[in-house]
C-alpha cells in the first residue's frame, strides 16, 4: 500500500450556514484589521467581514515588544533603511518590494497614530526612536517601553469595533472556495461557539485575503502564541497557490530559557533590550560577539543566533546569558516593564541577575507568494503579513520591519481590491462566481501527532540543520501521513493537518537548498553559495504530493494572464518556469521582430483565429499555448478555450478561438503550436497505452527521458493522457541501477548506502534477473524495477514478490505486448517513449479572415 498523500482538502462536514460578504480577511493582527479598516474607508458601504481563531485582540501583533520600523529622523533616509534590509535579507530581498516598505512606510505609521495608536514620545512631545539589530540608525517606534504590539492591537481592535466591519471570533479557517473559473469565492470555516454560526460554514465573497499570522507551533520551542499553526500557508498550498522560500524561519536569539523540556510559546526578550545597550555573555561572563560582527550585539538575527548556538556547542552549556543589570531598576521599570514583569515571575531580577535566552523559532520570512498589491498566484486570493513572502524579507527578517510590512501592504491591498470591483462594476463582471464542489482527496492527520511534529522538527529542522537531521524529520513526517484510527473532523485534526502540511514543505525546501544563508543554517554546507543558490524555492501541493521549482532571483513572478497562472498552478506547472520556456522562445523567434508580419500586415488589422486539431488525439497544454499567445504579443492577444486539457478531440474540432492584433496571431502561433502539438502527442500516446492496459489494475508512467526544460510540461501531458509520473529529478528517490550495484559492491550493499544517507529517501531498485530479487525484498525495497524481463519472468517475479513490494516492468515494451504484460500482476508499466519519442499531434492556426 503506498504512502497517502498530504490531503488536498481538509474533511469536514458540510457547512450548515452560509454569509455573504464583499471581502473577508482572515486574521485580526496588524495586517487584517488595517487591511479592513482601510478598505471600509474607500467603500463605506461594502460588507466587509474578519474572521479570527480567537477573540479579536488575540494573535501574533500583540506580542510584539520592540516596536515598528520608518524612517521619522530627519537624518536618517529611506536609502538606508533599504540598504539595511537588503543587507539583512542576504541578497534574497526583493528590492522593489522593500523599496515600497521604507517609502510608503513612514506614511503608513502616521495613518495608524492618526487611528488612535499612541507611541511613546520625549519631554518634547516627539516620538522616541530608539535601535535593534540590523539597524544603523535609531527608527525604531515603541509603545508601553516594550508593548508595541499590545497598544497596536488596541487602537485597531477600538477602530474596528466603531466601524461597521463585522466580526466572527473563534473561527478557525478550513479551505478555499473557488469558483468554476478558478477564482476565490470565500471559505469554509469552523465557528467554535453557539448560535446560529456555531460549527462549520462558509462565507462567499469577491476577494479573500489571508492575514492568518505565522507558523511558529510547528517548533516544540517558539515565541509564537498556540493560534500560529500555519492555517493560512496550508490553506493556500491545498488551494494550489505557490509557496516561496519556506526554508526561512527566523529563530530569535534571546527568548527565556525556561528549561530543557519546556515547550510551547516561550517568553520573548525584546531585542530592543540590546538595542538600548544589554549584551551576550555566556556562563564565564565572556562578550562572545564583540568578534563575531562589526555591529556586535546588534547584528542581525541570524548572525546572533548562530553565534548562541556555536558559544552553546563550544561550552556545552544549555543556554547563554544576557547581562542588562547596569540599566538599573528604574529603566526597567519604565522601559521595559512587560520584560521586567515576565523575569521576575520565572524567577530572575533582572536588575541583578542575569537573563538565561537561547534561540526559538519566532518569525516565517517566506510565505504564500504574492505580488506588490498582495495578490497570490489563486485570482481573488491576497496574503499580507507574516503568512505572505512579499519579498521585503529575502532570507531573513530585519528587526521591527514585520509590523510595518501588514500596514503597508495592508493598505496596497485593500487599493487593488477596490479598484478590480470599480473595474468590474464599469464593465458589468461579477468579482467571483458561485463556489462549485471540489472534489479532490481529503484527509486528516491524528492530533497526537502534533508532539511529535513539534519535536522532530525542532531536532531536525531548527536553527542547526544536516543532511541527516533533515533526512530524519522528513521521514518522521512521511510516515505521520499514516493514521492507524478513523480520524474525526475537529479542532484538533485539522491544527495536525496544518502543521504537518507545513512541515513537509518546509523540510522539503530546507533539504534542497544546499548552503547556509540567512536564517538557513546547513552545517554540511556551511557557506553561502550565490552561484547555485542565489534563488527561490516554489512549493506547489499537487495529487502526486509537494512539487518545488527553482526561481533563480530577480526574476519577476510571472507576466501571465491571472486564469493561466492560476490553471497552470493547479496542474502542478510553476507559471514562472512556463514563463522562462517563452522568454527563451521568444529570444530565439523575435529577438528582431517578425519582420514577414511587419512587411504584410497593417499596423492597426485585427482578426480572430482558431486552434484547430488536424487529427485526433488527447489534447495537452492548453494553457501553455494561451499564455504563449499572451505573452509574446504582451497581453494583446486574449484567449477562449473551447475544450479542456485530457479531453479526446478530433480531426476538426476547435481547441482555441485567439483574438487580437493580426501581427501578434502570426508572431506567437509558432511557438503556441510547439508546445501545443508537442504536449498533445504525449498525451495521446499516453492514451493509447492507457487503453490497451484497462482492466488489468496497472499502471502506465513515464521516465526522465525528457527534452532539457520541458520535464515538467512533459509530465504534464503524460498526466493529461491518463498516465502518471514518476521521479521528476535524481532527488526525489534513489533509484540503484546496474552501475551502481557494481561500484558498491552489490545489491545489498548499495541498497544500505543509500539508506544509511539518505534516511527516509524512498529506494527502488533495478534488476535484471530473478535471483536478484529476494536479496533486495530483503533489505526492504519497497519498489523493485524489472528490466527486459519477459512476459514469463514477469508471472515469475510476481508470484515470487507476492505483494511485498511494488513491481514495474520497463525495457523493451510495445503496445502490442502491453496487455499482456500488464495482466502478469505488475504495479507499472514504464514507457520512456512517452515522452522521447511520442509524435506531436497535428494542430494548426486558421486565420477567419475579414
Amino acid at each position: 500500500m503506498s504512502i497517502p498523500a498530504i490531503p488536498q482538502r481538509l474533511t469536514a462536514p458540510a457547512p450548515g450556514w452560509t454569509v455573504q460578504a464583499d471581502v473577508v480577511v482572515v486574521g485580526s493582527g496588524i495586517a487584517g484589521l488595517t487591511l479592513a479598516l482601510r478598505y471600509a474607508d474607500l467603500d463605506p458601504e461594502a460588507k466587509i467581514l474578519v474572521v479570527t481563531k480567537d477573540v479579536l485582540s488575540s494573535g501574533s501583533t500583540r506580542w510584539a515588544q520592540g516596536g515598528i520600523a520608518a524612517v521619522l529622523d530627519p537624518r536618517d533616509t529611506p536609502a538606508e533603511h533599504l540598504s539595511d534590509t537588503l543587507l539583512a535579507g542576504v541578497g534574497l530581498c526583493d528590492e522593489e518590494a522593500v523599496r515600497v516598505l521604507v517609502t510608503e512606510g513612514p506614511d503608513a505609521l502616521r495613518g495608524l497614530i492618526a487611528m488612535g495608536a499612541r507611541f511613546d514620545t520625549d519631554e518634547a512631545g516627539e516620538l522616541q526612536l530608539t535601535r535593534e539589530g540590523g539597524h544603523r540608525r535609531d527608527r525604531i517606534v515603541h509603545a508601553g517601553g516594550d508593548a508595541t504590539g499590545a497598544e497596536v492591537q488596541r487602537a485597531l481592535v477600538a477602530a474596528v469595533r466603531e466601524s461597521k466591519i463585522e466580526v466572527i471570533e473563534h473561527a478557525l479557517v478550513l479551505d478555499l472556495l473557488k469558483d468554476a473559473e478558478g477564482r476565490a469565492a470565500g471559505v469554509t470555516l469552523h465557528v467554535m461557539g453557539v448560535g446560529e454560526r456555531d460549527g462549520v460554514g462558509a462565507v462567499t465573497a469577491g476577494a479573500v485575503v489571508l492575514a492568518t499570522g505565522g507558523m511558529g507551533q510547528v517548533y516544540a520551542a517558539t515565541t509564537n502564541p498556540v493560534v500560529s499553526t500555519g492555517d493560512g500557508v496550508a490553506l493556500a498550498l491545498r488551494a494550489g497557490a505557490v509557496v516561496r522560500d519556506l526554508e526561512f524561519v527566523q529563530f530569535h536569539p534571546t527568548v527565556f530559557w525556561l528549561g530543557e523540556d519546556a515547550s510551547g510559546q516561550q517568553p520573548l526578550i525584546s531585542e530592543a533590550v540590546r538595542g538600548e545597550g544589554a549584551v551576550l555573555v555566556d556562563a564565564d561572563g565572556t562578550r562572545f560577539m564583540r568578534d563575531v560582527h562589526e555591529l556586535a550585539d546588534l547584528a542581525p538575527r541570524d548572525v546572533v543566533a548562530k553565534a548562541i548556538m556555536r558559544r552553546i556547542r563550544a561550552t556545552g552549556a544549555d543556554h547563554v546569558y544576557l547581562d542588562a543589570r547596569h540599566f538599573g531598576e528604574e529603566k526597567w521599570r519604565t522601559r521595559f516593564p512587560t520584560i521586567h514583569a515576565v523575569c521576575l515571575e520565572h524567577g530572575v531580577d533582572p536588575v541583578t541577575q542575569l537573563i538565561p535566552v537561547a534561540p526559538a523559532a519566532h518569525y516565517a520570512s517566506g510565505g504564500v507568494r504574492t505580488d506588490l498589491r498582495g495578490r497570490t498566484s489563486v485570482p481573488g486570493l491576497y496574503a499580507c503579513g507574516e503568512v505572505a513572502c512579499t519579498g521585503v524579507h529575502g532570507a531573513n527578517r530585519l528587526a521591527s520591519n514585520s509590523l510595518l510590512e501588514g500596514l503597508v501592504f495592508a493598505g496596497r491591498i485593500a487599493a487593488d481590491i477596490h479598484a478590480d470591483v470599480r473595474a468590474d462594476v464599469r464593465e458589468g463582471r461579477a468579482a467571483a462566481g458561485e463556489p462549485v464542489p471540489d472534489d479532490r482527496p481529503a484527509g486528516l492527520i491524528d492530533p497526537r501527532a502534533r508532539v511529535r511534529i513539534q519535536g522532530h522538527m525542532s531536532r531536525g529542522a531548527s536553527v542547526l540543520r544536516s543532511r541527516e537531521s533533515l533526512g530524519e524529520a522528513a521521514r518522521t513526517l512521511l510516515n505521520l501521513r499514516w493514521t492507524p484510527v478513523a480520524v474525526e473532523p475537529c479542532t484538533e485534526s485539522w491544527e495536525t493537518t496544518n502543521l504537518l502540511t507545513v512541515a513537509s514543505a518546509l523540510v522539503a525546501a530546507a533539504r534542497a537548498r544546499q548552503e547556509t544563508r540567512g536564517s538557513h543554517w546547513r552545517e554540511d554546507f556551511s557557506e553561502r553559495d550565490d552561484a547555485l543558490w542565489l534563488g527561490h524555492l516554489d512549493v506547489t501541493l499537487t495529487a502526486e504530493g509537494p512539487t518545488m521549482t527553482y526561481v533563480p532571483h530577480g526574476r519577476r513572478a510571472t507576466v501571465l494572464p491571472p486564469q493561466v497562472e492560476n490553471d497552470l498552478t493547479e496542474a502542478g506547472l510553476d507559471p514562472v518556469g512556463v514563463v522562462a520556456i517563452l522568454e527563451a522562445a521568444a529570444a530565439e523567434d523575435v529577438a528582431e521582430g517578425d519582420v514577414t508580419s511587419i512587411a504584410t500586415i497593417p499596423a492597426d488589422r485585427r482578426d480572430t483565429a482558431d486552434v484547430v486539431a488536424r487529427a485526433d488525439g488527447v489534447v495537452a497544454g492548453l494553457a501553455v499555448a494561451e499564455g504563449a499567445f499572451s505573452y509574446l504579443s504582451g497581453g494583446r492577444l486574449t484567449a477562449e478555450r473551447r475544450v479542456k486539457d485530457g479531453e479526446y478531440v478530433a480531426r476538426g474540432d476547435v481547441l482555441m478561438t485567439v483574438t487580437g492584433p493580426t501581427r501578434d496571431l502570426l508572431t506567437a502561433e509558432r511557438t503556441a503550436l510547439n508546445l501545443l502539438t508537442h504536449l498533445s502527442g504525449i498525451a495521446t500516446l499516453t492514451g493509447r497505452w492507457v487503453r490497451a492496459v484497462e482492466g488489468t489494475g496497472a499502471r502506465i508512467r513515464d521516465s526522465r527521458k525528457t527534452l532539457p526544460g520541458l520535464r515538467a510540461l512533459e509530465k504534464y501531458a503524460v498526466r493529461c493522457g491518463g498516465g502518471i509520473n514518476h521521479r521528476m529529478s535524481l532527488s526525489d528517490a534513489a533509484l540503484i541501477k546496474d552501475n551502481h550495484v557494481v561500484a558498491s559492491g552489490g545489491v545489498a550493499e548499495a541498497f544500505r548506502a543509500v539508506r544509511d544517507a539518505y534516511p527516509g529517501l524512498p529506494i527502488e531498485v533495478e534488476v535484471d534477473r530473478i535471483d536478484q530479487i529476494e536479496p533486495v525484498l530483503a533489505e526492504g525495497a519497497e519498489e523493485i524495477l524489472l528490466d527486459n524481463f519477459t512476459v514469463e519472468e514477469l508471472t515469475r517475479a510476481v508470484r515470487l514478490v507476492d505483494g511485498r513490494a511494488r513491481l514495474e516492468s520497463s525495457g523493451g515494451l510495445t503496445l502490442r505486448l502491453a496487455r499482456d504484460v500488464a495482466e502478469t500482476g505488475v504495479d507499472y508499466l514504464a514507457v520512456g517513449a512517452l515522452t522521447h519519442s511520442a509524435p506531436a499531434l497535428d494542430i494548426a492556426l486558421d486565420l477567419r479572415g475579414n
